[in-house]
């Protein structure tokens, strides 16, 4: 017999196995390791996919249970056969397997509702929500009655493509996405697809819920990844919309500085940036460059798409100094938190061509951002400037510590 001649009375049977065995012991007597990625779900529970199919062709008659060795199409195999069946299959992310650029690809094909002709804001808004709670290190799960009150209130002012307000559909979604986790739910989660039965199941099982860990850890901890994905978002959901009030409410409108709220200061060891991820962030910003580059933002004038990510890597990369070799100012100032009085400045203008990327960006005092800007001499500085830019960049990118 082949696996699809499993039905959903051996998986139930190969459920309750687990169940009675406990879950590591279960594993054990099947030589099977903990899932990493794809997780059954049933009655709140979580069971290893490919742990329950090995188990249930061994309910077949005449037929041995499955080793891990035995699945020819892996672990997607045997989900794809347990959603086939009907049962729930949720992505569940490890640490040690989501990456930066898994994440980044994740939020890039993010599937949201196009029922009016554009894509709506739910997902984004959720997202960018945690995001901030994330970055400021606020608990990573919070009651349904928060969550709702608090998604309800940024869709009520920033659902510009008419949405309503209602976050479980988001919430729902982003679950089965993998980058969403609730808990402490009685019944199986509902997609979220529908009206009235997933307002329901939220209302009854009232779920502890937030961002998967994981992905709540790649926000808290990178701030070149926690930009990179602001970029994308805004860029790909918010064409021709504004999100500034937004990003002021769910407080990600200053992420630049990437530093935690109650920080006055700026160690000395803070602007220290590995080679690896100065690296890591410039292929960011390239692959959002491809898509971008000569985009406009159509409001009340067209300006240039400009990346976060993109200036944060260089406000780090100067180490809170001007970098005009020349500066006849206070090249090290800084504000009454510590914070360098620096401007990031593209040395060739956006307008006329120039590349949102580290290479074409220094940081600048106001005085030298003046004179690059205005002054009699911007010309040659500005000649000099783009040289002093792909020079650090590639002494950054060369380097095993960013110590310039």
């Amino acid at each position: 017999m082949a696996l699809t001649d499993i039905t959903r009375i051996e998986v139930e049977k190969a459920i309750e196995e687990c169940d009675r065995l406990g879950r590591d012991a279960f594993l054990n007597s099947y030589g099977f390791r903990h899932a990493r990625r794809y997780l059954l779900v049933q009655e709140g529970k979580h069971y290893d996919s490919k742990a329950i199919v090995g188990a249930a062709h061994g309910f077949l008659p005449d037929e041995r249970p499955l080793a891990a060795k035995d699945f020819s199409g892996g672990a997607e195999h045997a989900a794809r056969l347990l959603r086939d069946l009907g049962f729930d299959i949720v992505e569940e992310l490890q640490m040690s397997t989501l990456t930066h650029d898994e994440l980044i690809h994740r939020v890039i094909n993010l599937k949201v509702n196009r029922s009016s002709g554009r894509r709506a804001l739910y997902k984004p808004i959720a997202l960018l929500w945690a995001m901030g709670r994330a970055l400021r290190g606020e608990p990573r799960l919070l009651p349904w009655s928060e969550t709702e009150e608090a998604l309800k209130a940024l869709l009520q002012r920033h659902g510009m493509r008419g949405e309503r307000l209602r976050p479980d559909y988001p919430v729902a979604s982003l679950y089965h996405d993998g980058l969403w986790t609730l808990h402490a739910y009685a019944d199986a989660v509902t997609t979220a697809h529908g009206d009235a039965e997933v307002l329901r199941w939220f209302g009854t099982n009232q779920p502890l819920g937030g961002l998967a860990e994981p992905v709540y850890d790649l926000f808290r901890h990178s701030a070149v990844t926690s930009l990179a994905v602001i970029d994308e978002l805004l860029g790909t959901f918010f064409e021709d919309l504004d999100p500034a009030p937004l990003l002021a409410d769910v407080g990600l409108d200053d992420t630049e500085t990437a530093d935690p709220p109650d920080r006055t200061e700026r160690e000395p060891e803070q602007w220290l940036i590995t080679a690896a991820e100065y690296e890591r962030g410039c292929k960011l910003v390239e692959q959002r460059e491809a898509k971008t580059h000569g985009a406009r933002i159509s409001q009340t004038t067209r300006s240039p798409r400009r990346s976060r990510a993109a200036r944060y890597l260089v406000l780090n990369r100067s180490q809170g100094r001007c970098e005009n070799p020349n500066c006849t100012g206070q090249p090290s100032d800084v504000t009454d938190r510590k914070q360098p009085i620096l401007e990031v400045d593209h040395v060739v203008d956006l307008a006329l061509g120039g590349h949102d990327h580290p290479r074409q960006m220094v940081a600048l005092c106001p005085n030298c951002h003046a004179v690059k800007t205005r002054g009699s001499t911007r010309e040659a500085l500005r000649e000099m400037l783009l040289i002093v830019a792909m020079e650090r960049h590639v002494a950054y990118m060369s380097s095993d510590k960013a110590q310039l």
